[in-house]
């Protein structure tokens, strides 16, 4: 039995360290191929102008890479691109600028950034989310609320929502 212990321990180290191993070699993995995609994007637009969604695509690199105000200037870029034609494309970079903003604490312009979104794509949940959310920071109770309750009008399973609705309804609830 006292043999046992040391074994077990050892093993579960082994154990613990094969999966932190694995975990690491995932991010470096998953870094390399952002920092990769980044890299052949600048090269191609510092050479030619660059579709729609070149530009989208740069930009969503920077969000994830919590570089907002970068983000930012490639979404703007994008949203004027000539070859942008389609609307869901439109609400797809509106949505993502208004992120954008919304990181940097720019409510209104995130805002009305959603909203460019939802013109285009009148049931675009994320946007309905990301929209009462801007609100809710505002502390536009009201205003978050209806967004969330046309965001479940679109999908009633939206478990954000439904969370975020409810508690803005018991908050917004006369008290007796």
């Amino acid at each position: 039995m006292a043999n046992l212990l040391p074994s077990t321990y050892l093993t579960i180290l082994v154990a613990f360290l094969a999966v932190a191993s694995g975990v690491i070699f995932f991010q470096i993995f998953r870094t390399r191929k952002t920092e990769s995609q980044l890299s052949k994007l600048l090269s191609k637009l510092s050479k030619e102008k660059g579709t729609a969604q070149d530009l989208y695509q740069l930009g969503s690199i920077y969000l994830e890479k919590k570089l907002f105000n970068q983000a930012a200037v490639y979404l703007k870029k994008a949203l004027r691109a000539q070859d942008l034609e389609d609307t869901e494309g439109f609400a797809r970079i509106s949505n993502a600028l208004g992120y954008a903003y919304f990181a940097q604490e720019q409510y209104d312009l995130a805002i009305r950034q959603y909203k460019e979104a939802l013109k285009a794509m009148p049931k675009y949940v994320v946007a309905l989310n990301n929209l009462g959310h801007a609100y809710e920071r505002k502390q536009l109770a009201s205003q978050a609320l209806e967004a969330y309750e046309k965001s479940l009008k679109h999908d009633p399973k939206n478990s954000t929502a439904k969370r975020r609705a409810d508690s803005l309804r018991k908050r917004l609830a006369p008290s007796s």
